[in-house]
């Protein structure tokens, strides 16, 4: 598949969170869809930060698909049969191809999502840390013995599953895609990546190097929108679709997963809480909660979408979150297709009776800008403390108590993660225990050791992803049962 790059204006975000946006393109909406050269599907991607022209990414044709496919279902036997070292070896290969060409591909990221070239590199690093983690993990990876009659031989083994679909988003593609990919590469699976629409050239160069270190047919990299996608989900010859992205399309993969008997892993939609106690210092929960909201213009999985602060302290909270806000260093979002969306949570919000405080409105220039934004005064049954936003937003809601906010909070039909910011230790135990999502933070909106694996609940997905856990959701396990012949 030729890719034809065309970076330009690779220098127009080297600022941590870039700069604010001025001038306006008309028509300039981020990624679609078109028509080139005879008909052929192509992606067009257009830089965030400034309307430009990065490059064209043609679609891989349902033919074209069909061979990818076959291709990685030869090549996974002899994968599976490779010993785990080897294995693990080529997994720790790719891992310092990613080192090597961290800028290369953090340059990439920025171009098409407008995430600033330094976060980005430190996307890069931390995939590059994920594929080294499983290539320890990998080879240690082992079944277990079972207890049984003397005379017989009796345990449980891993397998891999066979071929693995990995799905995976824009928010941050070479770390997220690096902990499937690795996961199922190290376990003796073959992947076929598609990586987002919306970051095709940072996923291609991702899948290129990769494929560099593995043999032939185990990774093939493919690309298109949700069509191409759903025509993957949908294939009896995959074992695995892994998708991390919107709750809709998750919920999409299931119903084809039914039918198949393909395995899911799904990390979707968060809605996440940051529940703001009485008694802390009320300017670093200000700045917990901007950190949590506005890093990378809000668009990280586990982002602060909704505030649940104690009346005691809401006064200086909000001064001091409002400042915060109008002191950040603001990224674009991906588009402007995004920023619409975005925009359409604020409007509802005040349209039904939230205060702005700051930011809130579609700024002219070019690009797909939106500001660091605070609004108060906002009810559990609006848009923008029920669904995900996913922008640089922070809907703050004053409760009376710890219990009503954490109750508050804890009310969502999302499961993926959610914060309390407390000194009482009492209320920090009440917290992990009652707040049901598969990641509590206390006391930081981000942060975490090493290896430990987010585990999604209702709306947000099922399944484990990163962490050992990782590798047994990409296994499946055969019970022996073994004795000599009479």
């Amino acid at each position: 598949m030729k890719l034809a790059l065309g970076i330009r204006d690779l220098a127009v975000y080297r600022r941590w969170f870039g700069t604010s946006a001025s001038g306006n393109t008309p028509g300039m909406s981020g990624p679609g869809v078109v028509t080139v050269s005879g008909d052929h599907p192509a992606i067009v991607i257009r830089n965030p930060a400034t309307g430009a022209d990065v490059g064209t990414v043609p679609m891989t044709e349902p033919t074209d698909l069909d061979l990818r496919v076959r291709a990685a279902n030869r090549a996974q036997p002899r994968w599976a049969r490779t010993p785990a070292g080897e294995r693990a070896a080529a997994v720790r290969a790719g891992a310092a191809l990613l080192r090597e060409h961290a800028d290369e591909l953090a340059e990439l990221n920025e171009a098409e999502t407008g995430r600033p070239k330094a976060e980005g590199r430190e996307g890069v690093l931390a995939g590059a840390a994920t594929l080294e983690q499983y290539a320890e993990l990998g080879p240690v990876h082992r079944g277990k013995s079972l207890q049984g009659n003397f005379e017989a031989t009796d345990f449980m083994a891993w397998e891999p599953r066979g071929v693995v679909v990995a799905l995976t988003p824009w928010n941050d593609p070479v770390a997220v895609s690096c902990g499937l990919l690795g996961a199922a590469l190290v376990t003796g699976n073959s992947v076929v990546y598609k990586p987002s629409e919306r970051a095709p050239h940072t996923g291609h160069r991702l899948g290129q190097l990769l494929a560099e270190v593995l043999p032939e047919g185990v990774l093939q990299t493919v690309h298109g929108d949700g069509r191409v996608g759903a025509l993957l989900a949908g294939r009896r010859d995959v074992d695995v679709v892994a998708h991390v992205g919107s709750t809709a399309t998750g919920r999409s993969i299931a119903k084809s997963v039914a039918e198949t008997g393909a395995k899911a892993l799904l990390e979707n939609g968060g809605n996440d809480a940051l529940v703001v106690d009485a008694g802390v210092d009320p300017r670093w929960a200000a700045d917990q909660a901007a950190l949590g909201a506005f890093a990378n213009a809000g668009q990280i999985c586990v982002s602060v979408e909704r505030i649940y602060v104690h009346r005691e302290v809401a006064e200086d909270f909000l001064s001091a979150l409002v400042e915060a806000a109008e002191a950040w260093k603001s990224a674009p979002l991906v588009d402007r297709r995004h920023r619409d969306h975005v925009h359409s949570h604020v409007c509802d919000a005040i349209d039904h009776g939230a205060s702005l405080l700051t930011g809130g409105f579609v700024p002219d220039g070019a690009g797909a800008h939106y500001p660091p934004t605070v609004l108060t005064g906002c009810a559990a049954s609006m848009l923008i403390m029920r669904a995900e936003t996913f922008g640089p937003v922070a809907p703050v809601r004053v409760v009376d108590t710890f219990e009503q906010g954490l109750a508050e909070a804890a009310d969502d039909e999302f499961g993926l993660a959610a914060t309390v910011l407390t000194p009482s230790m009492a209320h920090a135990q009440d917290a992990w225990r009652e707040l049901p999502v598969g990641t509590v933070k206390i006391n930081a909106v981000f942060g975490g050791a090493p290896g430990g694996a987010a585990h999604p609940r209702r709306a947000s997905g099922s399944g484990f992803g990163y962490g050992p856990e990782l590798l047994d959701e990409m296994s499946q396990t055969k019970v022996v049962h073994m004795r000599p012949a009479p």
